[in-house]
């Protein structure tokens, strides 16, 4: 008798996630995703539910922390990609799966099948986890990989970390309609849904999101938004008031992890330069809370023509200045991956 394929049930708690997950399992922001520790890998699929976004939705897949290859899923059975000398290796191999869509992105996990003789081990997380929030420009709106091209993913893989991007497209931070968000993210982050919600046909509320859900817990926050209050014409102070409130509610999840708040790198012109919005303007009198002055991190060169959005390699160009910053502030990235085949 063939030897039977083995299923991995979606509440399987080898299966490491990350991100926001309602409790179908499925996920509602772009970064949102989960890590598996494989034994005897040689075949991988994954059973997804009728919440899935119709007729697709795009993930990134890395096996052995290699780069992240983008692979179109939909509700049904869909077999993942595996290398042969994966198949071959006979040891463990660790696969990690990123949502990479800003929009069109919901997955909806039933169940993972494995080649008959394989199983799951725990999979150990990097002792760095980001927590990176904000809007389009950290979301990786237009980017042909989404998220997984973003400055913050590429900071989170550049030192080896955990990392979480919490950003919605056209969102302000203020409580606010926004280009199609119904909630701000000062309101939208501590909840389970994104600021998109209503759009879809399973859920129509939002419910809170367990920061004990988080594993492990964030290290370091980076916030990068204001875009989008500055265009529906939050005032300065209006804006100053909400990010100081924000800041901190987040204190009371991340009681002593460093923040990192963006200056805003504004808009380009026609020519060349860039019009900043809320100049000078952040909250203080935290000392674990750093500026990080962004000043000239952007050009003109860095744009789409939409003269909005960075390119790949301007997001690639941030993520470079980021890191150096980090690295000056006296970050160190990890030496390895926390879980290696």
């Amino acid at each position: 008798m063939a030897a039977k394929p083995v299923i991995i049930k979606n509440a399987n708690p080898l299966i490491h996630f990350h991100g926001r997950w309602d409790s179908s399992p499925g996920t509602w922001w772009a970064g949102s995703g989960f890590k598996l520790n494989i034994k005897n890998l040689e075949s991988l699929a994954f059973t997804l539910g009728p919440h899935t976004t119709d007729p697709l939705t795009s993930v990134g897949v890395s096996i052995n922390y290699g780069e992240f290859v983008t692979v179109n899923v939909s509700e049904g059975f869909n077999s993942i990609p595996i290398p042969a000398s994966v198949k071959s290796s006979n040891k463990n191999t660790v696969v990690r799966v990123n949502v990479e869509g800003w929009q069109n992105n919901r997955v909806d996990l039933e169940s993972l099948t494995l080649n008959p003789g394989a199983s799951l081990d725990p999979y150990t997380p990097s002792k760095l986890a980001f927590q990176f929030i904000g809007d389009s420009l950290s979301a990786g709106q237009f980017l042909p990989k989404g998220v997984d091209q973003a400055w913050p993913f590429l900071v989170g893989e550049a030192f080896k970390a955990e990392h979480v991007v919490t950003a919605q497209p056209g969102a302000a931070l203020t409580d606010i309609v926004s280009y199609g968000n119904e909630h701000g993210v000062s309101f939208q982050f501590f909840r389970t849904e994104d600021t998109g919600y209503f759009y879809t046909t399973d859920h129509n509320y939002t419910t809170p999101w367990n920061f004990g859900r988080d594993k492990p817990a964030a290290t370091h926050i980076v916030i990068h938004i204001g875009a989008n209050d500055a265009s529906q014409n939050v005032t300065d102070s209006q804006f100053v008031q909400v990010y100081t409130d924000f800041l901190a509610r987040l204190r009371t999840i991340y009681s002593q992890q460093p923040i990192f708040v963006f200056t805003p790198w504004g808009w380009p012109n026609a020519d060349g330069t860039f019009g900043e919005y809320y100049v000078g303007q952040h909250a203080k009198g935290d000392r674990n809370i750093f500026l990080v002055n962004t000043t000239g991190w952007v050009t003109w060169d860095d744009v789409f023509t939409d003269n909005q959005h960075p390119n790949i390699p301007g997001h690639q160009h941030i993520a470079d200045k980021f890191q150096a910053w980090l690295e000056n502030w006296g970050l160190k990235p990890e030496a390895h991956w926390a879980t290696r085949a």
